[in-house]
């Protein structure tokens, strides 16, 4: 009976172990959300990576983390580098390219707590009503990053993160 057993769980294992390998390398994760302001009063708050601590919600996950400012004050080549609590990690921002008032795209290498490297990108187009503004994260997911994309359901947690930040850009973009 134990085999039998044994042999029940090593088959699940199995099948879960091949399921992981066959998900896709690349994941995205994305969300949207229309803020009633325009781009122009929005864009400035991504293309400053000096403005993300006021609406980013990594930053209040770990108000104390200890953050240094590369490059221009905006705009490509400006960089973020931050160290925090196991919340938030270690890593560093780094903007690649962006078109005003329409659209944003960093570089994202993650240190701590799992090296990696991502490509965020924000778009901001204008909607009845204010701006859509699609924020979306792509990288590459070894096999190990599958794994816990499945245990954890990362696209829920970073997504919900991502609300959370749509939802302070909007705040903070009505205080312009």
């Amino acid at each position: 009976m134990l085999i039998k057993i044994l042999a029940a769980i090593a088959t699940i294992v199995a099948a879960f172990l091949v399921y992981v390998a066959f998900l896709p390398q690349v994941g995205t994760i994305t969300r949207s959300a229309v803020i009633a302001a325009t781009p122009e009063a929005i864009y400035p708050h991504i293309n400053s990576l000096k403005k993300w601590n006021d609406w980013s919600p990594w930053a209040k996950l770990d108000p104390a983390a200890k953050n240094s400012f590369d490059g221009p004050d905006e705009g490509p080549g400006a960089a973020f580098t931050w160290d925090g609590n196991n919340e938030v990690g270690s890593g560093k921002m780094t903007v690649l390219e962006s078109d005003p008032n329409s659209r944003v795209k960093i570089k994202l290498d993650f240190l701590k707590p799992m090296p990696s490297t991502s490509v965020a990108e924000f778009t901001l187009k204008p909607e009845a009503g204010g701006t859509k503004v699609t924020w979306s994260m792509s990288g590459e997911r070894p096999y190990l990053q599958r794994v816990m994309c499945v245990l954890f359901n990362v696209d829920k947690m970073v997504g919900e993160m991502f609300e959370k930040g749509l939802a302070s850009l909007a705040a903070v973009a009505a205080k312009t």
